[in-house]
């Protein structure tokens, strides 16, 4: 085996909760020497006892390898690292795998080529379970060819979707997914106070709150060609028949003893929108208020 591809069959990974681990345990699974380093000391036994190398400092985990993957918290704590290893980012390239806005994303990559390195945003899209599959997935962007010179590399820890040479691309893609997963999620966890408050068990209602969210999908692809085409046309629902029915939501929830902020918040989005004049338009309508459009 030649050096350079020594070099392909070697990764660090700098963040060591769940999800560094499982990625440095899929790397060492795939056969790579990994080295590994966390900021709190004690988390790597495990990693070790399976063939990691613990660098003896940050600057020593970067120094061992081509490609460095960062799983860190935010982009506060990827700064804190690079900022540490500066002398030695020359020709070195970063897949980093934190989570934070698409700016920021841009921000580093632009840092990162001041110091004659590479960077590659990832946004994983599953939890630490999900690393090690190609059934899983993470957008990437950055430059193409780093991309594909490492692409093997991050196709150990799941499938990859590259979205483009703009650095807050994968970092935008994320986002938007988990605005969705969040809020749905809320909007679940809500119904379900509302459901135990009133003596109904999250089990017993689990079935008719799956039957509601096996709705979305089906919204969400009746929806989406009439928002490209600007077509929001009250056919299928109305802003002021939406705001009455969540209104009356927020009402049940507050009369069961739950916090009713939730579909207050929703509530008062969907006022906007009637108040402006938009009140015999359909739901989608929304989008472009939202925008301040």
């Amino acid at each position: 085996m030649s050096v350079e591809q020594q070099a392909q069959r070697s990764v660090t990974v700098i963040g060591l909760g769940p999800m560094g681990q499982a990625m440095a345990g899929a790397f060492l699974d795939a056969g790579y020497a990994v080295t590994v380093w966390n900021r709190s000391a004690g988390r790597a036994g495990e990693l070790v006892a399976r063939g990691a190398v613990v660098a003896a400092g940050v600057e020593a985990a970067v120094a061992a390898n081509d490609l460095v993957v960062l799983s860190l918290t935010d982009y506060d704590a990827v700064f804190e690292v690079l900022k540490a290893v500066e002398p030695v980012l020359d020709g070195k390239v970063v897949a980093n795998l934190s989570s934070d806005t698409p700016e920021r994303a841009r921000e580093a990559a632009r840092w990162l080529a001041e110091r004659g390195a590479g960077h590659l945003t990832g946004g994983v899209q599953v939890p630490p379970s999900g690393i090690g599959s190609s059934e899983s997935s993470t957008f990437y962007s950055g430059p193409v060819e780093l991309f594909r010179r490492h692409r093997a590399a991050l196709e150990v820890l799941t499938g990859v979707d590259y979205r483009g040479d703009d650095p807050g691309l994968a970092q935008l893609y994320y986002q938007i997914q988990m605005d969705l997963f969040w809020s749905s999620m809320l909007g679940y966890l809500h119904a379900t106070a509302v459901a135990e408050a009133n003596g109904i068990p999250a089990e017993e209602f689990r079935p008719h709150a799956v039957a509601t969210a096996s709705l979305v999908p089906r919204l969400i692809e009746f929806y989406a060609p009439r928002i490209t085409a600007g077509d929001h046309r009250g056919d299928v629902d109305r802003l002021a028949m939406a705001l009455a029915s969540i209104e009356h939501v927020r009402h049940t929830a507050e009369d069961s003893g739950v916090d009713g902020a939730l579909p207050a918040v929703l509530a008062e989005l969907v006022r906007r929108g009637v108040e402006g004049g938009d009140g015999a338009a359909g739901l989608s309508a929304l989008v472009g208020r939202l925008r301040g459009a």
